[in-house]
Parts: C-alpha cells; structure tokens; sequence
C-alpha cells in the first residue's frame, strides 16, 4: 500500500524545516494568501535538500483571513489568479533546481472547487499547458473538481485529510463548526485507512500552520508506517 504524505508549507508558521523531513509531497505556499518570495525560497530550498516533491499552492490574495474567507464565484478570475501566483513560483522552483509538479488550490479556493463549477473550471484551466505536461491537479474525491477532472480526462489525484473531520457527504466539517478537527493520531491513521479503502484516496493532508502540526505529523507517519504504508509522492 503506497500513500503520498503531503503539508501545506510556506505559509510562516514557523514549522516548516521540521515537517519537511517527514513528509513525502510539499504545497508550497504561492505567496497570496500567506507567505512571500523569501519565504517561498526558504521552502524551496528545505524541500530541495529533503528530496521532497513540490506543488504549488495558490489561493485567494486574502491574508487577513489566511485565504479561507470565501468570494463569489468568477472563473477568469481564478484562472488569472492561480496563473499569477504560479508563475512566480515556476522561477523560484527553477533556480532552486526543482520542478512543480502539482497544482493544489487552497482554503477557500480549494472548498468552493468542491462544490462551485466556475472555481473549478478555473483552477483546472489555470493547471492545464502551464508546463509541457499538464500540472496535476489535487483536490477532494466526489468534488465538483473531480468530476471535471474525469470529464476533460484531466489528470487528478484525490486527497484526503488526516487532522479535519468529514460530513456524511464527503466534504469538510467547516472550521468554524465544533470539533472539526482530529488530534488523535490513532485515530487520523484509522481515517486514512478508510479513505483509502473508499474513496481511492492517494494523497493525505497535514496542516503546517497547526500548533502541534510536528509532533501530530511524526505519529501519524509512524502510524501509517506500523501498518504497512510505503510513504511514497504520488508525482
């Protein structure tokens, strides 16, 4: 059994060096939402010396809201948006000597995807041609993003979260609602293990900007690893 182990990184949340030694795949903040150009660099550089895969992470230019607050939705705009925030972070993967590999949207972004054509339209579109190979898009099984996905036979791989609950149809608990996260190690592996069994997940979530993102990420790791798991990038 093979699973992709991947963080949100880049984002300034202090944690980066450390969960960069124990995941497979990094989304490395494009510098909208959270971050910026030396920050990225920094990121760029750990994954680089780790032999971690990179994507690009782009959301919403909100930072007072960490891009989780959600807007109306406008298909150019995203478009527009992943692409800006992408190109940037192409030339600093390249003079670090890595490539992208993948395209995963965040918060906002990446929830709206789920459910709104127009966001995922947008982000696909923003994916496809931008390197001679289209980018590999990351998003929610059963979401509005896969099935476009499976529609255009646009290459797409389903994620899972290891530390966020799910509702009976699939999507993400919100946030703002109670116990919306997982904190128990043994029970995030338990999830895995039935997210793979079930929806055909082939990457799995951590947070980087969780206070306990490190030591939560060590167990699940070695969780995962006890019952058979090889930790492998899906890219």
């Amino acid at each position: 059994m093979e699973i992709d182990l991947n963080a949100d990184l880049g984002e300034g949340a202090g944690h980066d060096a450390e969960l960069m030694a124990l995941v497979t795949s990094a989304n490395v903040c494009c510098g909208a939402h959270a971050g910026g150009p030396e920050v990225i660099w920094d990121t760029l550089e750990l994954a680089h010396k780790h032999g971690v895969v990179v994507g690009a992470h782009p959301g919403y230019a909100d930072r007072e809201c960490f891009g989780r607050r959600e807007f109306p939705a406008d298909e150019h705009g995203v478009y527009t948006a992943c692409l800006y925030q992408m190109g940037a972070m192409f030339a600093l993967a390249q003079k670090n000597g890595l490539i992208v590999r993948y395209m995963k949207p965040h918060g906002a972004m990446y929830n709206q995807a789920v459910r709104e054509y127009a966001v995922a339209a947008g982000v696909l579109n923003a994916a496809a041609g931008i390197t001679d190979n289209d980018l590999t898009v990351v998003g929610l099984p059963g979401s509005m993003l896969a099935k476009l996905a499976a529609d255009e036979r646009y290459p797409f791989v389903p994620e899972g979260f290891a530390d966020r609950r799910y509702k009976t149809d699939g999507s993400l608990v919100p946030r703002t609602e109670p116990d919306a996260f997982v904190h128990d190690p043994d029970e995030a592996v338990r999830q895995v293990e039935r997210l793979v069994r079930d929806k055909g997940v082939r990457t799995v979530c951590v947070h980087g900007d969780n206070p306990e993102a490190v030591a939560f990420t060590r167990a699940v790791r070695a969780g995962l690893l006890a019952r058979g798991f090889t930790l492998k990038p899906f890219a």
